[in-house]
């Protein structure tokens, strides 16, 4: 768990430089809205489309070599940014970056359900997925500082050089648990006290003929623009209603990604706690599911708040309730699918999620520069979208139960 915290953790760290130095790169290198709406729209259908191959990719190969080879990609696009001026040389950068993270959450959840017994997968899911907050928390203390005292390159060469970092401990650390040397007979019996599921993949066609899987894809499809919109756009939302700039920038992220890192952990607790008791596990994630989701729909207030403060606190609470909802809503693929098909769902989902982002970002650039840079019809469509998303994903999959899916 500490590996898998620390890879979203760098993940997180490499994927924010940008957003934390964007109004300053927009004012120093000229650019518009929709110059940065392209730029970080590349980043999203890039890592979308990976989630497709790295999902398979993960299965095949297994998550010791798979997430390696990501994480040394990912660690060399960052540190290119560096390198680059133009728009184009930015989505570029970006498209590379998004590519080699898009292998992070696919091995993350397949390693889970490698290492964890059912039961203890949410929780399990909510500490690794928690290294996406800190990862933000670290880019938000760390770049200012960088950026201000060498310049805003020498960001993403520091940042990006942490991944190597943690390269090294993955390769030196990381073993599977039938082959992990300090696993006893004890403990891999409980890691392995679920049935025995057969080995292999399965393909995608046989995937998308299943409701279950559209549930997580729709899932996906309605609520990732939102976190992508937290993570890309929160600085010049910031800048623009208060005036707070890169030196300001540390304490309001710090605020809100410190409580969606509560809400990440405390979400996937919450619902494993339910089941415990004795809810059924389809009614203990959708329990989770829906206070998440009704805690979201104050954000759309967010642009209204009369004090820079104010918007935070909103902001905060929504955060900390996407990554409540993101723990409770990876862990539904592991409650319906086999191991040999979890990497794929997931990678089938974020996909969809990453394309819809990619729609979402170009359509806030387009909105922002037609209406002069407000920010309250974006924010009223992200309040909506996860009460929407799980009453779709009711009708989708009304019960969360476990079916078969033949490997291939």
């Amino acid at each position: 768990m500490a590996l898998l915290f620390g890879a979203t953790t760098v993940n997180y760290i490499d994927r924010q430089v940008l957003a934390i130095l964007a109004p300053t790169l927009t004012r120093d290198l000229g650019w518009r809205e929709t110059d940065y709406a392209r730029i970080v729209s590349w980043f999203s259908v890039a890592y979308g489309v990976g989630l497709l191959g790295m999902g398979r990719f993960m299965d095949r190969v297994g998550v010791r070599l798979g997430l390696s080879l990501a994480v040394g990609l990912w660690s060399l696009a960052s540190m290119g940014h560096a390198l680059v001026r133009s728009v184009a040389g930015f989505g570029v950068a970006r498209a590379l970056l998004g590519i080699g993270e898009s292998g992070n959450f696919p091995a993350a959840v397949k390693t889970v359900a490698e290492w964890f017994p059912k039961r203890e997968r949410a929780l399990a899911t909510g500490i690794f997925n928690a290294g996406s907050n800190v990862g933000v928390v670290l880019a938000a203390v760390l770049v200012p500082w960088i950026a201000l005292a060498l310049g805003w390159r020498w960001a993403f060469i520091a940042t990006g050089g942490l991944d190597l970092v943690w390269l090294v401990a993955w390769l030196t650390l990381y073993r599977e648990p039938g082959r992990h040397p300090r696993v006893s007979a004890a403990e891999l019996a409980w890691i392995r006290s679920d049935p025995v599921e057969p080995a292999g993949t399965v393909p995608w066609r046989s995937l998308l003929r299943r409701r279950q899987a559209w549930a997580f894809i729709v899932g996906k499809a309605m609520t990732d623009p939102v976190w992508l919109f937290y993570l890309f756009w929160l600085p010049k939302f910031l800048e623009a209603n208060f005036a707070v700039r890169l030196s300001g920038v540390a304490a309001p992220l710090v605020v809100i990604y410190v409580a969606a890192d509560v809400g990440s952990i405390t979400g996937g607790w919450v619902s494993g706690a339910l089941i415990k008791r004795g809810w059924s596990v389809n009614l203990g994630r959708k329990t989770a599911l829906l206070v998440a989701a009704l805690a979201i729909v104050p954000t759309m207030f967010a642009p209204a708040a009369g004090t820079l403060w104010a918007a935070v606190s909103i902001v905060a609470v929504a955060a900390g309730a996407h990554q409540w909802w993101s723990a409770n809503l990876f862990t539904t693929v592991s409650d319906m699918f086999p191991r040999h098909a979890i990497a794929s769902v997931v990678g089938l989902g974020g996909c969809a999620g990453m394309v819809s982002a990619f729609a979402f970002q170009r359509l806030t650039g387009a909105m922002l520069e037609a209406t002069g840079g407000r920010y309250a019809p974006i924010f009223a469509m992200l309040g909506l979208a996860y009460v929407g998303a799980l009453a779709l994903m009711q009708l989708l999959a009304p019960r969360l139960e476990a079916i078969p899916v033949p490997a291939a």
